[in-house]
């Protein structure tokens, strides 16, 4: 995958979201913690730990890691320092990663959990060491201070609503389709799935339904290839993917069973095998989440803790986990990525240049959908 992403990108899609902090504490305030090292006259001299759950999906180090760097180095006037790790997938690692960010005495800790579950006893750790924590893209559980996401219920809306309007006639309740969905230590995977279910359920036959364990492409290949078998290849009118990844080793299964044409398959994450895909035809759309706002958010609520700020100013939105009631929250909208829009969205915010997408093997596709 062409993992280039144009520097402007940082800029003009992270000043997409007014989410600037006006300063709600100041030098001299008191710090209620106790702790002297998290006082605000720390001032711009901070440490975040960043923890991001694996490196299987192209967003995490390709977009989310560089924009909460750089939202961080603006907002303390590149004093403050991110001190990363990755968990490549594995709770138990993300755990002790946790714990090495206690004892390099961090600021303030983002979090994309692995399982949601199981971080909340490292979450806890960290409000014992008076560390606050903002949970990522997934809403960890424990007593976390802040979050941000995507409005996830309505992403897996937005995929099901695409997944009818492919269909079209087909849509009826007889028709076949099959369900890929994420990762069950994923609370992100339960709601796209919540959110999918509330328009398909009815309207089409959902014959064969996955949770696929840590949503790994060649895991939904695999499930595919069940599917494929149980229900007969020229059965399945379409295919539920909760995200990219997944639909690329959904189509693989497809084109090996000899599945032609392909059924619409839904997608996720505008990762650019993904647009790839939509501008060949192979993929029917995915869902474009623009990290950028998403980054920044985390970035600023993060600040603001590590100063002893509050969130108001940032913070629009209240969540309640299941072990945490009205935490502060920003949610970020998202947009059904077709080939009709790609210029619009993903071109036009600068994550791809119209160069990366169309590479000799798709320039054909480009010029037929007039993506120049």
């Amino acid at each position: 995958m062409n993992m280039r992403m144009r520097r402007a990108a940082f800029a003009v899609a992270a000043g997409a979201m007014a989410v600037s902090l006006a300063a709600c504490g100041s030098a001299g305030d008191s710090d209620e913690s106790g702790d002297s090292t998290k006082s605000p006259a720390k001032g711009d001299n901070i440490k975040v730990g960043l923890l991001l759950p694996e490196n299987q999906t192209a967003r995490y180090e390709q977009f989310d890691k560089p924009l909460i760097e750089k939202k961080v180095a603006e907002l303390t006037d590149g004093k403050g320092e991110v001190i990363y790790a990755n968990a490549k997938q594995d709770a138990t690692t993300q755990a002790q990663q946790v714990d090495t960010m206690i004892t390099n005495k961090v600021d303030v800790l983002i979090v994309d959990a692995v399982d949601s579950k199981a971080i909340a006893n490292s979450v806890k750790k960290a409000k014992d060491a008076d560390i606050p924590v903002v949970a990522y893209d997934r809403l960890a559980e424990g007593p976390i201070d802040a979050y941000t996401s995507f409005d996830n219920e309505e992403v897996g809306r937005v995929q099901g609503k695409a997944l009818l309007e492919a269909l079209g006639d087909k849509a009826k309740p007889s028709a076949k389709i099959v369900m890929m969905n994420g990762a069950v230590t994923d609370p992100n995977a339960a709601l796209f799935k919540k959110g999918a279910l509330s328009e398909l359920e009815g309207k089409v036959d959902i014959a064969k339904s996955y949770d696929t364990k840590e949503w790994k492409p060649e895991n939904a290949n695999a499930n595919m290839e069940g599917a494929i078998s149980a229900i007969g290849k020229k059965n399945i009118v379409g295919v539920y993917s909760a995200n990219d990844g997944m639909a690329g080793g959904i189509i693989t299964a497809l084109k090996s069973a000899g599945v032609t044409p392909l059924p619409p398959v839904t997608g996720q994450d505008a990762e650019l095998a993904g647009v790839q895909r939509i501008v060949a035809g192979e993929q029917f759309m995915s869902v474009y989440k623009p990290y950028a706002p998403e980054a920044a958010a985390a970035a600023e609520m993060a600040v603001a803790l590590a100063k002893g700020e509050k969130l108001d100013s940032v913070a629009k939105d209240s969540v309640d986990s299941p072990t945490t009631k009205g935490v502060a929250s920003v949610l970020v909208p998202v947009t059904s990525l077709t080939k009709e829009n790609i210029a619009d969205t993903v071109v036009k915010d600068g994550v791809y240049t119209v160069a990366d997408i169309c590479t000799a093997k798709y320039k054909a596709a480009c010029d037929k959908i007039g993506l120049k």
